[in-house]
């Protein structure tokens, strides 16, 4: 006797038009794979038209310049003719000379301004940091007159670069504030070490607001109930911030050191307003390129500036690798990211016993 609810014929044996054999998998449905590269070559050509404005701006603004400074690299300077004994009105092609003579002949006033720039940015930026961290933190705590606080450390980064170094060159002179303080006569605006510690100060109190602010932004994302894990845990203030608040806001803090890198990189308007041209203690690469046009040297000008190209090409680049490596590092590793995950199951025991 055959059982009507288990037999052979009934639909529970039967291959279904919906469900095909009894294998555990639907088959997909005809239709679904059909327009697909239409879709597909549709999503890119609209893409490649939101993107062209852009990449048109970056190639009359970025690429046309670089690669007419490349050129004008390989051309020297007007003048005489050795070949003809006869003064040139067109600029000769001299290849790599001007690369050969910027380590050669001017290898040492080249190496005194490259080591002047890294200096610069070394220094400046590692205190900016520094102050900058500090000041979001500052700006992020609630109490009354923040909003005052905020204005009045923004202030720096909106005065322009030119009048700031005016206000500083003020500062620094000498019956200034700044030898009225210290009790000495320094002569800042002349040459020596002093001349690097004045454009330092006057960088610092300009750009360290720009980390703090991008660093404050940063901040304001990391949930309350964390930073309530923590305490219940135990955890101090300052392993708070080691183990929170760091790591949390290093995304943004690597991207506030990189755009500052590269600013310091191409520092010119600060060293030069405040200390003065051709003064070697301050002199940067970007006031060397500056020099040489101003003579009319535009080859050797040009050369300086594919140098300074390729020397923020290559941090700019170093920092992208960093930025694409580990950000904000791999929980899946035993030593790395441990703290993180404590903490955050502390916030979600939190969660659950409020």
């Amino acid at each position: 006797m055959v059982d009507t609810e288990t037999g052979p014929g009934t639909a529970a044996n039967r291959p279904d038009e919906t469900t095909g054999p009894r294998t555990g998998r639907r088959p997909a449905p005809p239709n679904r794979r059909r327009g697909g590269p239409r879709a597909t070559a549709g999503s890119g050509r609209m893409a490649a038209l939101l993107v062209s404005p852009t990449l048109l701006v970056l190639t009359v603004v970025v690429l046309y310049p670089t690669i007419m400074a490349l050129k004008e690299s390989l051309y020297g300077p007007k003048g005489l003719d050795p070949a003809t004994g006869f003064i040139s009105n067109t600029e000769p092609f001299v290849g790599l000379q001007n690369y050969a003579d910027i380590f050669g002949e001017a290898g040492e006033r080249f190496w005194n301004a490259f080591w002047n720039t890294t200096f610069f940015t070394v220094v400046t930026v590692t205190l900016e940091t520094v102050i900058g961290v500090a000041m979001a933190l500052i700006m992020h705590r609630a109490f009354q007159g923040r909003a005052l606080v905020r204005v009045s450390i923004l202030i720096p980064w909106a005065v322009p670069t030119a009048i700031s170094a005016l206000l500083w060159r003020w500062i620094f002179n000498s019956n200034g504030i700044a030898n009225t303080l210290i009790g000495h006569k320094v002569l800042w605006t002349t040459e020596g070490f002093h001349a690097k510690v004045a454009v330092i100060i006057a960088e610092v109190w300009k750009t360290a607001p720009f980390i703090g602010l991008l660093v404050l932004a940063g901040l304001q994302v990391i949930g309350k109930e964390v930073y309530e894990a923590a305490r219940i845990d135990g955890a101090s203030a300052p392993r708070q911030f080691w183990h929170i608040t760091l790591p949390l806001v290093k995304p943004a803090l690597l991207v506030a050191v990189l755009f500052r890198c590269m600013d310091a990189l191409r520092m010119f308007d600060l060293p030069y307003v405040l200390i003065g041209a051709q003064k070697t203690s301050v002199e940067t690469l970007s006031m060397l390129a500056q020099n040489e046009a101003s003579n009319v040297r535009f080859g050797p000008a040009a050369a300086y500036s594919v140098i300074l190209f390729l020397y923020v090409f290559l941090i700019a680049l170093g920092f992208v690798r960093l930025l694409g490596a580990d950000v904000v590092g791999d929980s899946s590793s035993p030593g790395k990211g441990g703290s993180k995950r404590r903490w955050f199951a502390g916030a979600r025991r939190a969660e659950v016993a409020s």
